[in-house]
């Protein structure tokens, strides 16, 4: 799945840098104005109607293709493994019990050590 993720991680990145693009090289509607009374020229590559409709075109196509990827990568995203291992998972199976008061351990040292007790919450501080 890692394989599928980069593939439309990549596309989404190209779809952005290509509506960047077109976006930058498209001209507003205001720009003609100044064409209309003789202070610029207005022809372009490819024609005067042509230029908006073919980059508006291949900028909403873009947009599209964009949309999807965002939505493609969140439900990716999404999607958790059955287990991964961490500790912050499951309840805390591998902390070690404490040793017996009674034990030969604890007699040998004449120090009396209480069992220690996980704390469950913020609320539970153990006392020292």
């Amino acid at each position: 799945m890692g394989m599928v993720v980069n593939i439309i991680l990549a596309v989404q990145i190209l779809s952005a840098l290509g509506m960047i693009g077109l976006i930058l090289v498209q001209h507003g509607k205001g720009a003609d104005m100044g064409a209309a009374f003789g202070s610029g020229s207005s022809g372009s590559l490819f024609g005067a109607s042509g230029s908006a409709n073919f980059l508006s075109r291949t900028t909403a196509a873009l947009a599209t293709v964009f949309f999807v990827t965002t939505l493609a990568l969140a439900y990716f995203g999404n999607a958790r493994p059955a287990s991964t291992g961490s500790v912050l998972e499951g309840p805390a199976a591998s902390i070690p019990a404490a040793a017996p008061a009674g034990d030969a351990s604890a007699a040998a040292s004449d120090v009396a050590v209480p069992a220690a007790v996980p704390a469950s919450g913020a609320a539970e501080i153990p006392k020292n």
